[in-house]
């Protein structure tokens, strides 16, 4: 395999891996979502949460290591709060995340097949159609670059991954002895 296709094979498995686990955790289920939506099982919030901790540390694991070179995207507030708001209003109306509804839809969910792929491939054209009128608008309010949080506080990495990290098991563990 050519060297610059090797991030595009990693990708992909991992991905394939990561949707893998969104199926086993049950987070691709329309009632184990819409139960997070309702603040009654929290089950999606662990699973994310447990992402984020297992790819911080193991991202920049790598990073140490030289493993990987972490490249993040500039963004702004802008981009953010439209993000945001699409982002949600798609959650709400059908009760999946794109992530979850590429795990939906590989279970053959129908819900997820039809108004998830169709909800997909309509906003990315929408994105693109407006994208060039947006980008040196709204999208650029609040422009804050690649900047990352320990750069932000001129901090080595792990001076905010460690701690974020320890906060986020505490709060899954007190989600777990809760019951919810």
């Amino acid at each position: 395999m050519r060297t610059d296709k090797l991030p595009l094979f990693w990708g992909l498995l991992f991905g394939i891996i990561f949707g893998f686990l969104l199926q086993k955790g049950g987070v691709t289920k329309y009632d184990v979502i819409i139960g997070q939506l309702l603040l009654e099982d929290f089950t999606v919030v662990k699973i994310m949460l447990t992402a984020v901790v297992t790819g911080a540390v193991g991202l920049h694991l790598m990073k140490g290591l030289g493993l990987v070179q972490l490249k993040p995207k500039s963004g702004s507030w802008g981009k953010n709060a439209i993000g945001g708001l699409i982002f949600g209003l798609g959650f709400a109306v059908l009760g999946y995340c794109p992530g979850t509804i590429a795990g939906a839809t590989g279970n053959g969910y129908l819900d997820a097949i039809v108004g998830g792929l169709s909800g997909i491939i309509i906003g990315s054209g929408l994105l693109a159609a407006v994208y060039p009128r947006l980008k040196d608008g709204v999208l650029k309010k609040g422009f804050f670059g690649d900047m990352t949080l320990p750069q932000l506080l001129k901090v080595n990495d792990w001076v905010v991954i460690v701690p974020l990290s320890i906060i986020l098991v505490v709060a899954m563990y007190l989600m777990e002895r809760a019951g919810v």
